[in-house]
């Protein structure tokens, strides 16, 4: 098989796993096999926002609808509103799409049913500060969160002690009978309480009724994949969602498993961190770890790897991640490496995974397939 087939190969797996998870797919067939009362408001906020929205809203034509997502995850002619803002560090239309989040909520009548949908990325999109905080501490705790290489619940943990509608606020201001969230999620166990930093999450009130569901994970979109490969005739040795430690540990983990030649197609699933140096060059933990496996399998001829960013985005980068191969990795990469800037790398040998906003965001996915 050549590197150009079992890349194709990989790419049509990958793309397998993400539209199972897909914005749109995900609530639209959440809300026909179980449906809810009708709403008298919906919310969406996070990088799948537009998508989830866009189900709800086909659903329930008449009913208000607000979006917040990424700046450029949105296309014209929508029939509902939608707030572009900042990720992944907050600016000053965070703030301004925070307040009007609060605004919407706070604004609901007494008897009224929200149906909240939730997708990772909210925790940078929307903020309303609590007092004495200004904007630059904000962007400060989360450049300094991004670098320490924390896992993203630890990370999310401290964003929620700033915050005014973290962990619980936004919806501890709703007055209405009745709360529905729908979430995908991006964070490892799939807990309400730390996707999007719990913008979410609604601590029990008398005469409130809280249903919360989890309409996508990364468990789906690993199944999805491994569904795909068997499809195309091969046999599947490992799927897994392991990749929560350092970019480092987690290529090693992968590099075990590869180890042994055998043909078929391994999967891996998680959100690895990464430690940054003060001033890092281009790349995020995706590309870090597709040229770290590369290093682990230069010089074979047998092997292909996508590691990829399922939201379509990986750092403050265009890239989702990388498809590497045995001719990937050269010794130039270690400096590249050490200076956090592997997407530079990686785009001079041709392996950077584009794929644009997806319409998702369920962590990340690594597919290797050997022959």
């Amino acid at each position: 098989m050549t590197p150009q087939t079992r890349a194709d190969l990989l790419r049509q797996i990958w793309w397998a796993g993400v539209h199972s998870v897909g914005g749109a797919t995900a609530v639209s067939s959440t809300l026909t096999e179980a449906p809810i009362p009708p709403p008298d408001l919906i919310l969406a906020v996070g990088k799948a926002a537009e998508a989830m929205a866009k189900a709800a809203h086909a659903r329930y034509a008449k009913v208000p609808t607000l979006a917040i997502t990424k700046a450029g995850h949105t296309e014209p002619g929508l029939a509902f509103q939608v707030l572009e803002s900042a990720h992944p560090v907050p600016d000053i239309s965070s703030l301004n799409a925070g307040s009007r989040l609060l605004a919407e909520v706070v604004a609901a009548p007494p008897g009224s049913h929200l149906l909240l949908l939730v997708s990772g990325g909210a925790s940078s999109l929307v903020e309303v500060l609590r007092p004495g905080l200004s904007l630059d501490d904000l962007a400060r705790l989360n450049r300094t969160l991004i670098a320490s290489g924390k896992d993203i619940a630890t990370i999310n943990a401290e964003r929620s002690r700033v915050s005014m509608i973290k962990g619980g606020g936004l919806l501890a201001q709703f007055r209405g009978a009745r709360i529905t969230v729908l979430a995908i999620s991006d964070t490892r166990g799939d807990r309400i309480e730390t996707i999007g930093a719990g913008i979410g999450f609604a601590l029990p009130r008398h005469g409130l009724v809280i249903e919360t569901r989890i309409v996508a994970s990364n468990a789906v979109a690993r199944s999805a994949a491994a569904a795909c490969a068997r499809s195309l005739g091969f046999e599947v040795h490992r799927n897994d969602e392991t990749l929560y430690d350092d970019v480092d540990i987690a290529a090693d983990t992968m590099a075990s498993a590869l180890s042994t030649p055998k043909t078929g197609v391994l999967i891996w699933g998680g959100e690895p961190t990464v430690i940054l140096p003060p001033h890092p060059g281009v790349g995020g933990r995706n590309q870090a770890l597709g040229l770290l496996t590369a290093r682990a399998i230069a010089g074979r001829s047998d092997v292909s790897i996508i590691v990829a960013g399922t939201d379509g985005s990986d750092g403050p980068t265009a890239a989702a991640g990388a498809l590497v191969d045995g001719t990937t990795w050269t010794d130039a990469a270690n400096q590249f490496l050490a200076e956090a800037d592997s997407g530079t790398y990686l785009a001079r040998k041709g392996a950077i995974m584009a794929t644009g906003p997806t319409g998702t965001n369920v962590m990340d996915l690594a597919i290797a397939l050997t022959d």
